[in-house]
């Protein structure tokens, strides 16, 4: 059960630019697949070589992400309101690389299961077309930061102008 209306789910989603053209009435059918998930600060969401069988997006709260080496645990990134998580896992079936897990505050999100995704494609194929268009700019938006981050590496590695 989700504790935000259709029209609160609606707002929401116009102001994070999710769904965006979803109509009130189609918000409210995603409702039917969707489910509410909360976790404490620092509870793991899912760990790394895990395979993603949900994605989420999230409505309070921000989730840390974080690899381990075997010794020792990096922060890599943290992503708040109004983000996609879990689609890279949920969408090629392969082992995560990261572990998802609640920062201090804890985070509340919106989970799409693998079996309701796969109802919601046959069902609402308009919503779903919705959520993978969602999907893509997430990752889009993750490939550039990934390469402003490699940028900025190198710069600091190998300094400006030198040759």
């Amino acid at each position: 059960m989700i504790s935000m209306s259709a029209k609160e789910l609606f707002k929401f989603f116009q102001e994070h630019s999710i769904c965006e053209s979803l109509t009130i009435d189609e918000v409210g059918e995603l409702m039917n697949y969707l489910q509410e998930k909360e976790y404490a600060g620092g509870e793991v969401i899912s760990d790394s070589g895990e395979v993603g069988e949900a994605l989420g997006f999230i409505i309070n709260g921000k989730v840390e992400f974080t690899s381990f080496d075997g010794q020792d645990t990096t922060s890599v990134g943290k992503q708040g309101v109004g983000t996609l998580i879990g689609e890279m896992s949920f969408f090629d079936r392969k082992p995560r690389n990261l572990r998802m897990q609640a920062c201090k505050k804890g985070v509340k999100f919106l989970v799409l299961t693998r079996p309701m995704y796969d109802r919601l494609k046959v069902e609402q194929p308009y919503i779903v077309v919705n959520i993978l268009e969602n999907a893509i700019v997430s990752l889009d938006n993750l490939v550039r930061h990934m390469g402003d981050d490699i940028s900025a590496l190198g710069h600091y590695m190998h300094g400006f102008g030198k040759r």
